[in-house]
């Protein structure tokens, strides 16, 4: 049963994970009305970055609609007690970066490395703490690797200075039973919070979460809508309501959240840009493909006239992973060449 005692934050990510969905073109005008109504929901932490997080905005992550420093000051004022978090991936992002949001005024610095590069991070987590913010670390692709190596990259970041560690399944390859083995590993070992982030490409974002809050996780992620990479995120407003259902004390109003969904949100949505469980997301998690990979595969498969679920599953089966979008291409025209030649033989 769920520990009534525990409060649990909820980190939106609608303004930075749901930026994939819509290929990072939220305006900073369109990011304030969003950000108003999360703070207006109350929710706890709201996140603001480019989807591949600060400095992701270049032609092999995709260009935003406006540079980091746009967004932040278009943000910040509409938060009053909801705290603002940014991104950073080392080798993506730089200390300059870095020294811009705290200028702008953020709270909070998730940094992100590959499950198995928690060392390159060191440095990083000195210079967030060191300028006075919350250091969040994100260990991407936690189902690449069994619990035992996420817990010793886990230890890495604590040592280095991380006020909490995540869990991501950045692929929403995980069942629920893999989310509770990592997280319950990394809660019973580590002296600091530990955190899940879920997708949703096997339909699990919001059980995964659940899992992931009874073997201890105090701090999870969601967007409205599900918005995010891939077939989407846990939906933030179906998260609320279902902790509250379960008798968790969360500080996000159900129904206020529920309004930034569909009222603020959903009009500026395509049925392109929606979330939806198709058949290539599904491939995602099946395959156990880092979730930005989806649109970028489409539009090379696209392309090459290949489905996208054959490219995917061979992405898979290499084990790729984030920072690697450029072997999508390499794989389609591999295909392509593979299937030229068999034509060529058959006649």
């Amino acid at each position: 049963m769920p520990m009534t005692e525990r409060d649990v934050r909820l980190v939106d990510m609608t303004l930075r994970d749901g930026m994939h969905a819509v290929d990072h073109q939220f305006t900073p005008e369109q990011m304030a009305d969003i950000a108003s109504a999360l703070d207006d929901s109350r929710m706890d932490v709201v996140e603001v970055s480019h989807g591949d997080g600060m400095g992701g905005s270049s032609i092999n992550y995709g260009f935003s609609a406006a540079d980091t420093s746009e967004y932040l000051e278009a943000v910040v004022p509409e938060l009053t007690d909801t705290e603002l978090s940014v991104l950073m991936l080392p080798g993506i992002g730089t200390v300059e970066e870095i020294d811009l949001a705290v200028d702008r005024g953020a709270d909070i610095c998730r940094i992100a490395t590959h499950v198995t590069e928690a060392d390159v991070s060191a440095e990083h987590f000195e210079f967030v703490t060191d300028r006075g913010l919350e250091a969040n670390g994100l260990l991407m692709l936690s189902h690449m690797e069994p619990p035992e190596k996420v817990l010793e990259q886990a230890k890495l970041m604590e040592e280095y200075g991380a006020d909490a560690v995540y869990v991501m399944d950045s692929a929403g390859a995980m069942l629920p039973e893999d989310v509770r083995e990592r997280v319950g590993l990394l809660a019973d070992e580590l002296s600091i919070d530990v955190g899940f982030h879920a997708h949703n490409n096997l339909g699990l974002g919001i059980g995964n979460t659940l899992a992931g809050i009874e073997a201890g996780a105090t701090t999870v992620d969601g967007c409205l809508r599900g918005l995010g990479a891939g077939s989407g995120n846990a939906q933030m407003e179906v998260l609320v309501g279902t902790l509250e259902k379960a008798g968790y004390d969360v500080t996000p109003d159900f129904f206020s959240t529920m309004d930034a969904a569909e009222d603020v949100l959903v009009p500026m949505l395509t049925e392109e840009t929606m979330p939806e469980l198709d058949n290539d997301s599904l491939v995602l998690g099946y395959a156990g493909v880092y979730s930005s990979f989806l649109r970028h595969t489409r539009r090379v498969g696209e392309k090459f006239d290949l489905d996208p679920r054959e490219i995917l599953v061979e992405l898979g089966e290499m084990g790729v992973v984030g920072g690697q979008e450029d072997m999508i291409t390499d794989v389609a025209a591999s295909i392509a060449e593979e299937r030229a030649d068999e034509a060529e033989a058959d006649d």
